[in-house]
């Protein structure tokens, strides 16, 4: 992932993925929740929300593009780097997160 363009790319692949907006910030929506945003602190990052102990094993074993604030302290989101070698890694966590919060009809179709 380079940019910002390229988060929204795989995520409005999904069904039902559309751009919007988390606390007044660009994000990609699904079902009236945030799947993804820039409210990271720089340009560098993005906040992905994953599950809480996934997040403790994103942190600890790729440092380099996960990584987290005191701010996400206690919270279901990593900050995720721009430019890692880890792009399929989080696009597949892009598409956990809108599987987590799919229907079992989504899930189906």
């Amino acid at each position: 992932m380079r940019d910002w363009t390229d988060v929204v790319a795989i995520g409005c692949a999904l069904p039902g993925v559309e751009p919007g907006s988390s606390c007044g910030q660009p994000a990609l929506r699904f079902r009236n929740k945030t799947l993804a945003g820039t409210t990271a602190p720089g340009l560098y990052s993005f906040v992905l929300h994953v599950a809480e102990g996934e997040k403790d094993m994103l942190i600890e074993t790729d440092p380099a593009t996960f990584w987290q604030t005191d701010h996400y302290r206690g919270w279901p989101a990593v900050l995720v780097r721009y430019g890692t070698d880890a792009g399929d890694r989080i696009a597949t966590l892009l598409r956990r997160a809108w599987w987590d919060r799919a229907t079992i009809a989504q899930r189906k179709a």
